[in-house]
């Protein structure tokens, strides 16, 4: 290569100086930037394509979700108690058989009088008739005296059935059954405008098209203060959005039972549905 040509050559022109330019090498690295570009562009391009087409499928499938919130009352069953029927008293016991009569000869207080005086029924018993015969105020026939305790004339016994000892309620411990639930102040209607108000469809359970029901179990106290929140069932996704709601819901209604107000277990369901619009 001449002198005044080498300041304005490639580099590649200089080390192939006198050497066979049409061999592989040279024209792979006369090209390689050309090429390098050439694949980054490509490269890039895909990228950008992948990234936009997944935004977009994002953005349209938001559109065409639609959330409902959907909120069921539980009302703890009724425990209808059969009816007892009255059974019929016991018949009475039997009476116990007559006790034999024991042979009395009647006792006359000695008086002295004339034999002609005395009367037949005041005449005293025999001697001999009295070793087998008890003394008694009147004249019994009956069998010979042989050891038999005769019962007493009257029972002076009476006998006294106490009534059952009424069971005092536990009026500080935590009812699960009541007659009467509690409740979020003003009823069904009022709860349904809280949670349209207040609950939140948590995203991940959107993107993941995660939806059923929650089921949240508390405790509501004398004074309707709510405690023990935590929910025993339903999609995990969705547990800790229904239990906040409990939590931020204030004061309920307490529940009664004969009449007073006590602290009693309430399950409260949350319904989660998504709609597609199509």
């Amino acid at each position: 290569m001449e002198i005044n040509k080498i300041l304005s050559a490639d580099v590649l022109d200089i080390i192939f100086e006198g050497r066979n330019k049409e061999y592989g090498a040279y024209q792979l690295r006369k090209t390689y930037n050309k090429r390098l570009m050439t694949a980054l562009i490509v490269t890039a391009s895909i990228i950008l394509l992948s990234f936009g087409g997944y935004v977009l499928s994002n953005l349209l499938n938001k559109e065409d979700v639609k959330k409902e919130m959907v909120v069921q009352d539980v009302q703890l069953e009724e425990i209808k108690q059969e009816e007892k029927k009255e059974e019929p008293p016991p018949p009475p016991p039997p009476k116990p058989p007559e006790p034999p009569k024991v042979e009395m000869a009647k006792f006359t207080p000695p008086k002295i009088v004339k034999d002609e005086e005395v009367k037949e029924d005041e005449k005293p018993p025999e001697v001999e008739k009295l070793e087998d015969t008890k003394i008694g105020t009147v004249n019994q026939e009956g069998i010979k005296d042989e050891g038999i305790v005769a019962p007493p004339v009257e029972d002076a016994g009476k006998g006294v059935v106490e009534a059952p000892k009424k069971v005092e309620e536990d009026w500080d411990k935590t009812f699960t059954k009541v007659e009467i639930e509690s409740e979020y102040p003003g009823g069904s209607g009022a709860w349904q405008r809280y949670l349209n108000k207040t609950l939140r469809y948590p995203q991940d359970a959107i993107d993941n098209e995660v939806q059923g029901t929650v089921v949240i179990q508390f405790i509501v106290d004398k004074e309707g203060t709510v405690s023990d929140v935590e929910a025993i069932s339903g999609p995990e996704e969705l547990r800790a959005e229904a239990v906040r709601v409990i939590k931020k819901s204030g004061k309920w209604t307490p529940a009664v039972q004969n009449g007073r107000q006590v602290k009693s277990y309430k399950k409260q369901p949350i319904v989660f549905r998504l709609e597609t619009e199509g």
